[in-house]
């Protein structure tokens, strides 16, 4: 039966509340620990994350006439996908059920994916429910094998993503622009099979003669970008724009804040750096880069450079000038050409 009332969307074509249960069943249990010390993680992140939210507006001046934020939600990896799976319901413009005859299917594939990726969140800001998640099992499992103190990573990791708290407080412009790019994204494109594939087949050539590339023409990102059309390369270049320069700001936030707060934020960084850089297994390589973890960590060093070489110049209250609408985002030639930016923007 057609629907009505309103066009079709990627969500409707993914049954997220199924991904919901089959993400659940699959996610790995989190590291061993008693009752006791699961309970203390939770206060002591639910704590942390409260703690986080004054030194974060001071610092970069946001959050001034915006009310008290709701407390942190602390889950472990079943809860956290469940969260996910009813913010892509809504970034996707779907609803909780697949309302197509692949629901199901693309469903379970949506959930294995959520399964994988839940054991390596560990927090999460969910601007359409403007709930904030940590996940207590992987703040554990991350600590212990960093060796640093508890106290002092928890910490450090809630502002981090208390940063994204408020950036969206600031800028809820950001919701509406996800939602009009992922929808873009989702569109089909009307266009020859013979374009598609010639699109293919340059992307390829070129990659062989330039190992020079934007963060959009890298890896599984390029091949991706090789098979859409020019409106759905700009959705996709605005979505890594905007994430890029959202955890940019708030890895510069949280090393720029964490030395009045955290005493081992040198030793912290150090080894949370050393842990990223290190290389997993070949499968878990392919499955990083096929979920896009790859370019995700990207997005965390381009966009600090980019926020560290404008805040260095201009100081952090003219940077501000980022939140202010669409126009003033940053583009992805501009991440890695901060000057241009301020010229633009700043004039």
């Amino acid at each position: 039966m057609p629907m009505t009332g309103r066009d079709h969307t990627i969500g409707d074509a993914i049954d997220w509340s199924f991904a919901a249960g089959v993400g659940a069943r699959l996610a790995r249990p989190g590291p061993a620990m008693s009752r006791y010390t699961a309970d203390a993680v939770v206060a002591e992140l639910a704590d942390a994350a409260d703690r986080a939210e004054q030194p974060v507006r001071e610092l970069t001046g946001l959050g001034d006439g915006h009310d008290a934020p709701a407390p942190a939600r602390v889950v472990d990896r079943s809860g956290w996908v469940q969260a996910a799976a009813g913010s892509m319901a809504d970034l996707t413009g779907g609803g909780q059920n697949g309302t197509s005859w692949m629901g199901k299917p693309a469903g379970m594939q949506a959930g294995a994916m959520l399964a994988y990726l839940s054991s390596a969140v560990l927090g999460q800001y969910d601007p359409f429910s403007r709930t904030l998640l940590l996940v207590a099992p992987n703040v554990v499992a991350v600590e212990r094998a960093l060796k640093v103190p508890t106290a002092d990573f928890r910490l450090w990791v809630c502002l981090h993503e208390v940063t994204h708290r408020v950036q969206f407080a600031e800028a809820p412009w950001m919701v509406e622009l996800m939602r009009t790019a992922t929808a873009e994204l989702g569109a089909a494109a009307d266009e020859p099979v013979s374009e598609l594939v010639g699109r293919v087949v340059a992307v390829v050539r070129d990659r062989r003669s330039n190992d020079e590339k934007q963060m959009s023409e890298r890896g599984v990102l390029g091949l991706l970008r090789a098979t859409q059309s020019e409106s759905q390369q700009l959705a996709l270049d605005r979505m890594l724009a905007l994430g890029t320069l959202l955890e940019g700001h708030a890895d510069h936030v949280m090393d720029a804040v964490g030395p009045g707060v955290v005493p081992a934020v040198g030793r912290i960084r150090r080894a949370f750096d050393n842990r990223r850089r290190r290389s997993s297994n070949p499968v878990h390589r392919v499955i990083r880069a096929l979920l896009g973890v790859d370019a995700k960590m990207a997005q965390y060093v381009h966009g600090k450079k980019f926020v560290d070489a404008v805040v260095a110049r201009v100081g952090m209250a003219e940077f501000n000038a980022v939140w202010s609408g669409p126009d003033a985002m940053p583009t992805l030639a501009e991440i890695d050409d901060p000057d241009a930016w301020i010229a633009r923007v700043l004039g």
